[in-house]
Order: C-alpha cells, then sequence, then structure tokens
C-alpha cells in the first residue's frame, strides 16, 4: 500500500508543477526556457480501456488527446517537423517559431489506426521507432506480458534470487508492488534471461507472450503501409529493447546496426535516426551516443525529459524527448512541458 501511496503522491506534485508551469507560461515570462523546440515520444494512442490495475497507464493516451495536444501546439505558435530535419534546424539561425517533433517507440499497431489519421488531420510528421523482435514476433514485451500476468494470477511464485517467494495478488497494491518487484529485478540483472524466466511463467497461466506482441505490434506489411506516406518515417529501436548501456559494446553496436538494417530491408531506406531502449541514464549513456553517430545515425533519442537547445552535450545524438503522458492528458499541460519551465523550475 505504501508504494501505491508514494506513486499517487509523485502524481499529485507532477501535476501541480505543470500547473504552476502553465500558469507561468500565460504570463509570457520565462520564454528562453523553451529553447527551440521539443521532441515528444508517445507509446500507445488508443481509446481508454478502465483497469483497476494499469501500470503501464503513463505509456497510453487516447487519440482525441492527441488530436488536442497537436491543436494546442499550433495554437502555441510552433511549426511541426520531422525528426531527421532536426540537426539542420539546428544549425540554421533560430527564427520566432519554435518546432515540434514526433516520435512514437515500438511500433504499435494503434500508431497506424488511431494515431497516423490525427497526424495527417494536423499535417504533422513523425517516426516510429521499430524493433527488428517485436516486427518479426521473435522477442515479447516483458512489460505487457508481466500486466496480463498480475491481472490474471492470484498468487505466482517466483524466485528473485535469494529463493522461492509467493506473491500474493488480492487487490491492485499487491499488483503495483509485483510489478516493481519484477521491474527492478529485470533492470538490475541479465536482461535477457530473466525475460525468458518470466515468459515461462506466464506460460504457465497460460498467457503467450509472442501471441501478445502479434496483437499488439505492427508486422512487416503495416509498417510498408505506414511508411508510404509522406509524414512518416521508420527509425531504429535495436533488436530485443534491452538496456544497451548494460550490454557489452560489441552486442550494443550489433543491436544498433541489425536494426537499421533491418528498417533499411522494410523500407528500401537507410535510417538516419535511433532511439534508444528506455532512454534512461542507466540504460543509455554517451557511449551508445557515440556508437550511434559511428554507424551513420543523425539523430539519437532518449527519453530524458528536456528541451531542445543548440549545444546540448552529445549534440543531435543524445537528444531529451518530453513525454506526452497518459497520467496528465490535459492541453495546457503540453504547453507547461513544451515551455520548458517545469525542468527550469527543477534546476535542470
Amino acid at each position: 500500500m505504501q508504494g501505491l501511496w508514494k506513486k499517487r503522491a509523485k502524481k499529485a506534485a507532477i501535476t501541480a508543477g505543470l500547473e504552476a508551469a502553465h500558469l507561468i507560461s500565460a504570463t509570457r515570462l520565462m520564454r528562453g526556457a523553451r529553447g527551440r523546440g521539443a521532441i515528444f515520444t508517445l507509446h500507445h494512442v488508443r481509446p481508454y480501456e478502465a483497469h483497476d490495475f494499469e501500470p503501464n497507464a503513463h505509456l497510453e493516451i487516447t487519440p482525441e488527446f492527441l488530436d488536442a495536444a497537436l491543436s494546442r501546439l499550433t495554437k502555441d505558435g510552433y511549426r511541426f517537423v520531422a525528426l531527421s530535419d532536426v540537426p539542420a534546424l539546428l544549425s540554421a539561425p533560430a527564427g520566432d517559431a519554435p518546432f515540434a517533433a514526433f516520435t512514437l517507440d515500438d511500433g504499435y499497431r494503434n500508431n497506424l489506426v488511431h494515431a497516423y489519421p490525427i497526424f495527417e488531420r494536423h499535417e504533422a510528421p513523425f517516426t516510429i521507432f521499430v524493433a527488428k523482435g517485436l516486427t518479426e514476433r521473435t522477442h515479447s514485451i516483458w512489460w505487457e506480458t508481466l500486466t496480463l500476468l498480475l491481472r490474471r494470477a492470484d498468487l505466482l511464485h517466483f524466485d528473485f534470487g535469494s529463493g522461492d517467494e509467493i506473491l500474493r495478488l488480492e487487490n491492485p497494491a499487491d499488483q503495483y508492488a509485483a510489478f516493481a518487484r519484477f521491474a527492478a529485478f529485470l533492470h538490475s540483472t541479465d536482461e535477457t534471461a530473466a525475460i525468458a524466466r518470466l515468459d515461462a511463467l506466464a506460460r504457465q497461466h497460460e498467457i503467450d507472450p509472442l501471441g501478445i506482441v502479434d496483437d499488439l505490434v505492427m508486422g512487416e506489411a503495416e509498417l510498408n503501409l505506414l511508411e508510404a506516406s509522406p509524414l512518416a518515417s521508420l527509425g531504429a529501436h535495436t533488436i530485443s529493447h534491452r538496456a544497451l548501456a548494460r550490454l557489452p559494446e560489441a552486442d550494443a553496436r550489433e543491436e544498433m546496426l541489425i536494426s537499421a538494417d533491418h528498417v533499411e530491408v522494410v523500407t528500401g531506406h537507410r535510417p538516419v535516426t535511433i532511439a534508444f531502449p528506455y532512454g534512461t541514464r542507466e540504460a543509455a549513456t554517451q557511449r551508445e551516443a557515440a556508437i550511434a553517430a559511428g554507424l551513420g545515425f543523425t539523430v539519437s533519442v532518449t527519453t530524458q525529459p528536456g528541451v531542445i537547445k543548440t549545444g546540448l552535450s552529445g549534440g543531435t545524438h543524445y537528444l531529451p524527448r518530453l513525454s506526452l503522458n497518459g497520467l496528465y492528458q490535459k492541453p495546457r499541460y503540453v504547453s507547461a512541458l513544451a515551455s520548458g519551465i517545469p525542468l527550469k523550475l527543477m534546476g535542470k
């Protein structure tokens, strides 16, 4: 229960910060905080379905909110650009209108069904980052598998490294606590081996991890259909979606290279953009930025929050992004984020 209260307290604090930033932005103070523009990151875009247990709610927004967010950014004077154009924009003199680029990670089918028509309506370019292992159904999405498993099971047996434990899942608080335990375990050990054990546990409960991927993620034919649009482009997102910083350098390089090869086979074009899986400081470092640059990528993005400014550390090979977060689906919060004021207030 304590973990659930912490999540609620964190959400309340972030909401208060966004409200404050919105009010400051409305006074046109701190205009310099917004920098040259912003890169937004999204995952799922689909109609909302309520569940008592929603550990991935931050990764999901509704089509209506995406439409409202684009309308709000247009009203705020943003011009919509392709991610691949960001290096040239940063090399040119700053103009009055900031830019906004949109990216969607993992290649979910709802990006085609629900997000694409909205981007088309607003004439907004977007980049979808695809992982070869998801497109080809050779790798699972552990956070999706785990969510379904914790919703279905009443209790689980699992060894986190100190012997078999029983996890009772009698209410949402238990489920959130279990999700946090599994996530911490996956990020602190061999990720491939940990996911294999989680997938095996899911199968014991009649859940097919690769079937989940097949239900959620676009295949090559759908990616081709999407990429035919002049607004859409595909970027690399590795093979396995493992945290690159925790891999040996040769393995990290192979993940990026083969991912780029895969996108080229699907589209006929070599991708110039890549998103580092997870994208946190622990999962993606300047080492990965240097590898990406050496492989010919011109833009590499993290999930570390920030607006785009000239002279960022790492140049265009370690760019921050702003999350269109499912927990904060109000257009004024999009304005607040893009203003850069929340980060400024935090001393970043």
